[in-house]
């Protein structure tokens, strides 16, 4: 059967031309979405201002008065609450926190580790004061220094392995050592049941570092009363320590 082609204009008349919308001319910007804009653009110096002059949320001030590049290091003290550095010039620089006093200062090679009211503990560049590397906070350490008894956090920060590689801080519960290079937490000895750790009671035998233990119980004999530790820990035979490396150091 043939098939006939089907024509689609039949019945329709002639074409009839398509006509096309005409072009509307572009809609300029309203000014009620410029103004956003602009005050935005105006905002962002204020915006880094006064990112730039917010407070710490530490608290930390520091003074700091130019030094001669080779300066030696400043020798440390606790004055009014702060930590001064000063030599035969002068102050250096002074490190304060607001509503907190330093309890305890200690100098090492390129640091000033200091102990604060509130428990944390700090370290800075010791030379310039040129930054505050870390704050460690101390668990159960506030209260305690709030004590008249805490005789002023004195043997509180001790200096453990050559260089001062690492911080112990000795307190009534426990002793933690921080590496000083990142502030990184590397052990932690807690106090041995019905004993406290006496922070003011602490001596050095070589590389070791005795401190005093004293227990309320009368069972306890006097050995168990004084622990030993170095940069790696509770020194006892056959231990298996961590290591104090950086990562990436062998």
């Amino acid at each position: 059967m043939a098939v006939l082609p089907l024509d689609v204009t039949a019945g329709r008349g002639p074409a009839q031309p398509v006509s096309r919308p005409a072009r509307r001319p572009p809609r300029r910007p309203r000014a009620g979405l410029l103004r956003p804009v602009l005050a935005a653009l105006l905002a962002l110096p204020l915006i880094a201002a006064a990112h730039g002059t917010r407070p710490h949320p530490f608290g930390d001030h520091i003074a700091r008065v130019p030094a001669h590049s080779g300066a030696p290091a400043p020798a440390l003290r606790v004055s009014d609450g702060a930590v001064e550095a000063y030599d035969a010039g002068g102050t250096r620089w002074r490190h304060a926190r607001e509503g907190r006093r330093a309890r305890a200062v200690l100098p090492a090679a390129g640091h000033a580790f200091a102990l604060w009211s509130d428990g944390l503990v700090t370290d800075i560049e010791r030379r310039t004061a040129a930054a505050v590397r870390w704050h460690r906070a101390v668990p159960d350490a506030a209260s305690w220094l709030r004590t008249p008894g805490a005789q002023g956090g004195a043997g509180v920060l001790q200096p453990l392995g050559p260089g001062a590689r690492m911080l112990a801080v000795v307190t009534p519960q426990r002793i933690a050592a921080y590496r000083t290079a990142d502030g990184d937490l590397r052990w932690v000895l807690p106090a041995r049941a019905g004993c406290a750790f006496a922070p003011a009671a602490a001596a050095r035998r070589g590389t070791a570092l005795l401190v005093a233990q004293p227990c309320t119980g009368h069972d306890a004999a006097w050995t168990d009363q004084i622990v030993a530790v170095d940069d790696l820990g509770r020194i006892a035979p056959g231990r298996t320590p961590l290591g104090n490396e950086l990562p990436g150091e062998r």
